[in-house]
């Protein structure tokens, strides 16, 4: 069994996004379909686009969620998407909280990073914006000795 986990930035543009996904696609096939199982927090962005990638090739999808109310923090225009992804997963975790907060989304990235072998960082390399970003998600991973392939295109800059 081969479980990669997600971690990035939410808004890439769209050079970026073509990059990032064809890395990740990369990286996802090199595990059989029967044995891949990518777990996500089903964000916009790239969490989303690495669950479409992982049931693309045909592997399993978990999903962890932040709090109950994780549909409703999401933006509107993505909830669709959330909901399409998160009825095609064969898990789905929703951590005890009620409502999300930074506490919550770093808390949902830990018990993701703990559930996985490896972990995919679509990261631009710098600090994170607020606490529970990518950087401390990468940061977390590091600290448990979980393999850590950062996918950013050399020179790119985030918004």
């Amino acid at each position: 069994m081969a479980v990669v986990g997600i971690t990035g930035h939410r808004v890439l543009s769209p050079e970026v996004e073509t990059f990032t996904t064809a890395e990740m696609r990369r990286l996802l096939g090199r595990h059989r379909a029967a044995e891949l199982v990518g777990v996500s927090c089903l964000a916009e962005g790239t969490d989303s686009v690495f669950a479409d990638l992982v049931l693309g090739l045909g592997g399993r999808l978990v999903a962890i969620l932040p709090a109950r109310d994780y549909r409703e923090f999401l933006p509107p225009e993505h909830r669709a998407d959330y909901d399409r992804l998160r009825a095609a997963a064969t898990r789905v975790r929703t951590l005890p909280g009620p409502e999300v907060d930074l506490a919550a989304l770093m808390a949902a990235s830990e018990a993701l990073v703990d559930e996985v072998d490896e972990l995919i960082a679509v990261w631009d390399g710098q600090p994170a914006r607020d606490y529970a970003g990518t950087a401390d998600v990468v940061t977390y991973a590091r600290s448990q000795h979980k393999p850590v392939h950062v996918v950013w295109p050399a020179g790119a800059v985030r918004d």
